[in-house]
């Protein structure tokens, strides 16, 4: 095909285009961890509610984990990456649970931050709610 011929996108036909493009509910943009694994460390923050959600996608091969940290960056009893329940799959609002809990009340209003690694993986958002 020689290039600027852009038939295939035509059917073969001049005078029609079909072009479909897909956005994902509250993911126009991601934080993105290769098959290799990467991570990333928010700022310290508080927060109010007693769960923390994610907007997320991983491959059938990736996985995400979430840590808790204190202001200082050492993991919080209980909120390491190894309590934290792998998450995988294709969610607009997961919660995340360490060890199967979800309870983070105790934590509210206290100065923490977020350290989460990605393997192949895409992160769109993060939210502190309360339960419903």
């Amino acid at each position: 095909m020689p290039q600027g011929d852009c038939t295939h996108q035509n059917y073969g036909q001049t005078s029609s285009h079909l072009h479909r493009y897909v956005f994902r509910i509250d993911g126009l943009a991601a934080l993105h961890g290769p098959y290799q694994g990467g991570a990333m460390v928010t700022k310290p923050l508080t927060f109010a509610g007693d769960q923390l959600t994610l907007n997320f996608a991983t491959s059938a091969a990736g996985s995400i984990w979430v840590e808790l940290q204190d202001a200082d960056g050492q993991p919080i009893a209980g909120f390491a990456k190894a309590d934290c329940d792998t998450i995988i799959g294709n969610e607009i609002s997961r919660v995340v649970t360490w060890k199967g809990s979800s309870d983070v009340s105790h934590l509210a209003g206290k100065p923490l931050r977020l350290r989460v690694e990605l393997e192949d993986a895409d992160l769109f958002s993060i939210k502190f709610q309360y339960c419903p």
